[in-house]
């Protein structure tokens, strides 16, 4: 059993720069919190298994939809259920996200491509 802990999330925000490169900075039941600053739009994609959730801790997201898009302001979250294809896009400069998904779940989805990270870094 590990010890619980408070995780800041501005000083975990600004312990990184890149975009489209999540972080791990917590798990629990077999879900990972990741954060990730974006800027631009990513790739359609979808998670067959996997649920996600987009908290939007600063800036505004917009998730692409195949029956419509959704803006996401800052204190807002967004749930995107398993299967759904789905492309985020910052209406911002930089969003920054707070993502909670099952671990393992690769951020490209069924995509693949240059934009994939396997294995991503703690925090």
């Amino acid at each position: 059993m590990s010890t619980p802990r408070v995780v800041n999330l501005a000083e975990k925000f600004g312990a990184f720069s890149e975009q489209w490169s999540p972080r791990i900075v917590g798990e629990l039941n077999g879900q990972e919190v990741r954060l990730a600053r974006i800027g631009g739009e990513f790739v359609w994609h979808a998670h067959r298994d996997a649920d996600e959730l987009f908290l939007v801790v600063k800036g505004r997201l917009r998730m692409g939809l195949r029956d419509g898009d959704r803006v996401v302001n800052e204190g807002e979250f967004l749930i995107v259920p398993r299967g759904t294809e789905h492309k985020p896009s910052a209406e911002t400069d930089e969003v920054w996200m707070l993502m909670i998904e099952p671990a393992g779940t690769l951020n490209t989805g069924t995509a693949g491509g240059e934009r994939t990270v396997a294995e991503l870094e703690r925090l």
